[in-house]
């Protein structure tokens, strides 16, 4: 048992007052991000060196007794320097608490994991600010009410469902707009379903078709990037032959001092490629939710191949595998699947593509190999059937295997048990798992036998 928690994002327009407090928020939040970090990076400095030699650079000398500059710490010393640095009482209070929260959530994944320790950012990579609560509903009408901002226009697209209330949200800055990410929550308690139900599904993605099912269903592969790596590489040529720096000189006195500024037409033309990299980011983003839902209504148990993608794009089709943006579909098709009651599980992928789903034997395929083919039991000889689409197949029986929708110690039609060991003459008379589940629901006779 859990409790719902949804994220609905919302596009907002922010006046040109508004729109500059929010950017400069952004630069002040970044600022006291470097500054945590650099104490944090200066503490283990001074404590790496060994006791007997010095480093080879300078380093800060701290007692052995100063603390180690915790959350808990640095998060204390921000109203004391308030004091010192005064932008930092232009941003609320709560704000930079999180900002702070946020590097040390990323010094503990470092911590944990053994890589990815946190970097300084630089000008205009931060791009969010979290609002972590609020007293009241912020939401009037057509407008978001924010802490020291006020009210800002804001396109509520669809409406909170009744019985959640506002936590948290997240204002993000993207290359055009802006957006607000308003996390809800209900006292609504939904059970988890561990156990599989009703007709079961098992898919199989790849770059041919895009997404194929075990029902024969092909999705058509989409291309997001290359669709629109015309465009976008007439942008990056552009954006290479401006001057990216300009140095203004100044005369003080005696001595000149050079500081060095952004071209206006390079910044410009950065603009134009950012925007041009988040419509394909939503393109893909939104054809994958549109897909996840057709794949929910299609059947009750998904099932998917528990594979690392990141090796996938280290093939010589790296381009495209990360175009597809496989890893995010299956993530999103795990949350739609949550969210609408289907249960969503994972089954091993080895040999999907090389076991026959009818009769379990070994059929080796090669990638110009594009129709499965078995000469134990003739699955495919009579009728064309996809290599994507039998792979699919296998991947449901794995997941009826591993589940609860497992024949395992009961008499089935064809008087074959799931362990793995089976009787070859029996499944060529018999239906596969996916096929005799899904008679068994619609009542049909079976034919086959």
């Amino acid at each position: 048992m859990m409790t719902l928690t949804l994220n609905y994002c919302y596009r907002i327009y922010p006046d040109s007052k508004q729109e500059g407090m929010l950017s400069e928020w952004l630069e002040i939040c970044r600022r006291s991000y470097n500054y945590a970090l650099g104490e944090l990076k200066d503490w283990i400095a001074s404590r790496k060196c060994p006791i007997d030699r010095c480093s080879v650079e300078s380093e800060y000398i701290m007692a052995a007794s100063y603390p180690f500059p915790s959350y808990h710490q640095q998060q204390n010393q921000l109203p004391l320097a308030k004091k010192v640095y005064l932008e930092l009482a232009l941003v609320p209070s709560q704000v930079l608490q999180t900002n702070v929260r946020r590097l040390h959530d990323a010094w503990d994944f470092f911590r944990n994991r053994g890589f990815g320790f946190p970097r300084f950012k630089k000008y205009g990579q931060m791009k969010s600010l979290l609002f972590p609560q609020f007293i009241s509903n912020p939401l009037t009408g057509w407008q978001i009410k924010l802490p020291k901002l006020g009210k800002v226009q804001i396109n509520l697209h669809r409406p909170i469902p009744n019985g959640f209330i506002i936590k948290q949200v997240r204002i993000i800055k993207k290359a055009f707009s802006w957006f607000a990410v308003i996390s809800i929550q209900s006292d609504i308690v939904l059970p988890d379903i561990e156990t599989p139900f009703g007709h079961p599904l098992g898919l199989d993605v790849g770059l041919n078709s895009y997404l194929a099912t075990s029902d024969s269903y092909l999705e058509k592969g989409r291309k997001f990037f290359k669709t629109e790596h015309r465009r976008l590489k007439v942008l990056q040529r552009r954006l290479a032959r401006k001057t990216k720096r300009v140095r203004n000189s100044s005369l003080h006195g005696e001595c000149k001092t050079h500081s060095r500024q952004r071209s206006k037409n390079y910044e410009k033309a950065r603009k134009k490629v950012e925007k041009q990299h988040n419509h394909i980011a939503f393109k893909r983003k939104d054809y994958q939710f549109k897909l996840a839902h057709k794949i929910c209504d299609m059947g009750d148990s998904i099932f998917m191949e528990d594979i690392d993608f990141r090796t996938m794009a280290k093939g010589f089709l790296g381009k495209h595998t990360l175009d597809a943006g496989f890893g995010q579909f299956r993530d999103i098709l795990k949350y739609v699947c949550q969210v609408r009651g289907k249960y969503f599980g994972l089954v091993d992928h080895r040999g999907t593509s090389q076991t026959c789903p009818n009769c379990r034997a070994e059929v080796r395929k090669t990638l110009a190999d594009r129709f499965h083919v078995c000469h134990e039991c003739g699955y495919g000889l009579d009728t064309f059937v996809d290599r994507d689409v039998a792979s699919a197949q296998e991947i449901c029986n794995r997941g009826i295997e591993t589940t609860t929708l497992g024949l395992r110690g009961k008499e089935t039609v064809c008087q074959v048990e799931v362990s793995g060991v089976m009787s070859l003459d029996n499944w060529r008379r018999g239906l596969p798992l996916w096929a005799e589940i899904s008679r068994r629901e619609s009542g049909s006779p079976n034919h086959n036998l």
